[in-house]
């Protein structure tokens, strides 16, 4: 019997021929058995883990051994722990030559926060010390093949989203660099990272971001702490991850490239986690909605089920319509990404055009998956909001996807940076040609953006993602996409109503071609 999560058991691949298409568009030649192995590892174990998790058994923090040495080590529950061995080789496609778009996928599908966000910020390291580092090739091995987890520290409490105001500074002392002063507060892995990349100001250098280097902060030098875990945080939800406040006074560490060249390093390792952020909201956004698809049919009410309800059709079609809108953006944007990522700076158009994508994408998905969380519990009516059952935590989850990575205004902001200093907005325009309607809207957001500047910039982030949304769902050849594409446009581009002609079975589920 099924307690906590209709699609308990499931393979959730199977589940989603919305997510199939859409791969199939923008990443032909996926391994369909390796993507239907996985799916059916989420159905049937990690449901069950990361709910115990996050219900039972969150991470705690020691901080001495029997001796009385410092130590801050997460515990974690072993079913988590060995639930991430099993999940680690979803975080190597891109590094053994097989591409991110296959990694995004099993995020999407994984699609669980705090466990996603401890293999994210593990491969982040490994990115770093790919593609800048080559000297720590056994470090980057250790994260990609085990034992060893990473982490990537850069906020501070007095600066949060605003790096250039990070005060850890970098001395060299007898040829090695140290780093003090640092509090990086809103520090995920805590606890957990054997290595960290870090943001420090090299003495000297430049105030701003611009004169901030990235380094390389192992766990332990000598058997020794480097650094110490003040202490862990509680969260409304992504509990699997421990996220603490770390403390660096000399804690040795390894300059990552060059330091003039940090900022980039560091940019490049956002829009990594950008992705994976937009991937896993919409893979959140996926199992309240697959919960919704079992509850509407199991439900009845008024003397039928819900699924002959006008009302609650017009509601699947609107949780419809979010879901393949930003699950095609999310991966339009990891299919730019995947063609440029070994790119180094100064960048290419192609380059910049998957920035500009990987901030409409990171905004505009987290906007869809808390609303078709919250609409999928509503769905459930009184059930969905007790802890007992599961979809109350899928919102819980969504809720982070906002903030994490740099929240909707930070996004909006670097997206016009990215436009004015960069003209990533040419390559956009030559994109949406092939879509006259998102083509025109995306030219009238622009025209306002240029006008009206900041004050206009995030609803300009999502007319833009709006707009790169219908593009990518017109590029789905499969039916029903080219009518999604059209609906989603007058939804959400042009503001209109959904049309009662929609009220058909192939628009509002996404299960009617498996029946």
């Amino acid at each position: 019997m099924k307690s906590r999560f209709y699609s308990q058991g499931e393979n959730h691949y199977a589940l989603d021929p919305d997510l199939k298409a859409i791969l199939d568009t923008f990443a032909p030649g996926l391994p369909q058995e390796e993507l239907s192995a996985f799916g059916r590892l989420v159905g049937e174990e990690v449901l069950e883990v990361a709910h115990h998790v996050d219900q039972d058994a969150p991470p705690r923090l020691q901080m001495h051994d029997l001796d009385g040495n410092r130590i801050d080590r997460a515990l974690l529950s072993p079913a988590q722990a060995t639930l991430l061995e099993k999940l680690r080789p979803m975080i190597r496609p891109a590094y053994e030559g097989r591409g991110w778009p296959l990694h995004y996928a099993l995020g999407y599908l994984l699609a669980d926060g705090g466990l996603y966000c401890i293999l994210t910020i593990t491969h982040q390291v490994a990115y770093a010390l790919h593609k800048y580092a080559p000297e720590h090739e056994a470090v980057k091995r250790e994260l990609l093949y085990g034992p060893a987890f990473g982490a990537t520290w850069m906020t501070e409490i007095q600066g949060g989203s605003d790096l250039g105001a990070n005060r850890t500074l970098a001395r060299k002392e007898g040829g090695a660099w140290r780093l003090y002063g640092g509090d990086k507060y809103f520090a995920s892995g805590a606890g957990l990272a054997d290595y960290a990349i870090v943001t420090a100001r090299p003495e000297g250098a430049p105030p701003g971001p611009k004169g901030l280097a990235l380094f390389l902060l192992p766990r332990e030098v000598e058997g020794r702490l480097n650094f110490t875990v003040r202490r862990f945080k509680e969260k409304l939800a992504t509990r699997a991850v421990p996220s603490g406040e770390v403390e660096l006074k000399g804690s040795l560490a390894h300059l990552i490239g060059k330091a003039e060249e940090g900022i980039y390093y560091t940019l490049e390792n956002l829009t990594v986690s950008r992705l994976a952020n937009a991937a896993a909201a919409m893979g959140i956004a996926k199992k309240a909605h697959l919960e919704a698809l079992f509850r509407v049919r199991r439900r009845t009410a008024f003397g039928k089920r819900l699924l002959d309800h006008d009302l609650v059709q017009h509601d699947l079609l609107t949780l419809r319509l979010r879901q393949v809108g930003g699950t095609a953006l999310a991966f339009l944007a990891i299919q730019a990404f995947d063609r440029a990522w070994e790119e180094r700076p100064p960048y290419s158009e192609a380059y910049h055009l998957a920035r500009l994508l990987s901030h409409l994408a990171k905004g505009r998905t987290a906007e869809h998956a808390s609303a078709i969380t919250q609409l999928a519990m509503e769905l459930f009516g009184g059930l969905g909001f007790l802890e007992e059952y599961g979809v109350a935590r899928w919102h819980r989850e969504a809720l982070i996807t906002p903030i994490w990575e740099g929240p909707a205004n930070i996004q909006a902001l670097d997206m016009a940076e990215a436009i004015a200093k960069k003209r990533a907005h040419e390559p956009f325009l030559e994109l949406l040609k092939a879509s006259p309607e998102a083509l025109a809207h995306a030219e009238k957001a622009l025209r306002r953006l240029a006008e009206e500047g900041p004050w206009y910039a995030k609803e300009a982030l999502r007319n833009l993602a709006d707009a790169a949304a219908v593009h990518a769902l017109e590029q789905v050849g499969e039916d029903p996409f080219p009518e999604l594409a059209r609906l989603y446009a007058r939804a959400f581009l042009e503001g209109e109503a959904l049309p009662p002609s929609a009220r058909r079975p192939e628009l509002y589920d996404p299960w009617w071609s498996l029946s």
